[in-house]
């Protein structure tokens, strides 16, 4: 049986990861067993480039966090080598970056499962996530999508202006 300081301290933990997960936007639960200190060392940098914070935890202990923080669905997928990335910014960050990883990593590193607000997904789910570009990408797309129509439409107004400047000096 645990002492009382390793369930006090095990305690402090859960609500610690408790309090993060609930401030955060998003969460990716990643089974990382096989990747080198190389890759590690790469992956926690673009991830904290990001603002992404990433750490391996113990299952049992993300599993309470979880459950404190009101979160359904994670119990299956809480079994080997677990990590988890959180941002507290960009609610498809942890999803995207770690996704890449994943492609490029083979079967040595996969995701498991995650969450953005209150909803989870699973494994197909995070995967699908990964793909959506970043925030900054989709605005910049939003601006370049508007930006065209709103050029001809000048175009048009000012050949308009021209025709109507000819006819005046005639």
């Amino acid at each position: 049986m645990p002492s009382e300081k390793i369930l006090e301290t095990k305690k402090a933990k859960v609500e610690q990861l408790t309090e993060v997960i609930k401030s955060s936007v998003s969460g990716v639960l990643v089974d990382y067993k096989g990747i080198t200190v190389e890759e590690d060392t790469k992956l926690r940098r673009e991830l904290r480039e990001a603002n992404v914070q990433y750490s391996v935890e113990k299952n049992s202990l993300l599993r309470f966090a979880f459950k404190n923080a009101g979160f359904e669905g994670f119990d299956d997928v809480l079994k080997g080598s677990t990590a988890i990335a959180i941002s507290t910014e960009d609610q498809t960050a942890p999803a995207r970056i770690l996704g890449e990883f994943a492609k490029k990593s083979g079967d040595k590193f996969f995701m498991k499962a995650g969450y953005i607000g209150s909803e989870v997904y699973d494994e197909a789910g995070v995967t699908a996530l990964s793909k959506i570009p970043s925030r900054d990408v989709l605005l910049s797309q939003l601006v370049g999508s508007l930006q065209g129509p709103m050029q001809k439409l000048a175009a048009i107004i000012q050949a308009v202006a021209d025709s109507k400047t000819d006819e005046v000096a005639q």
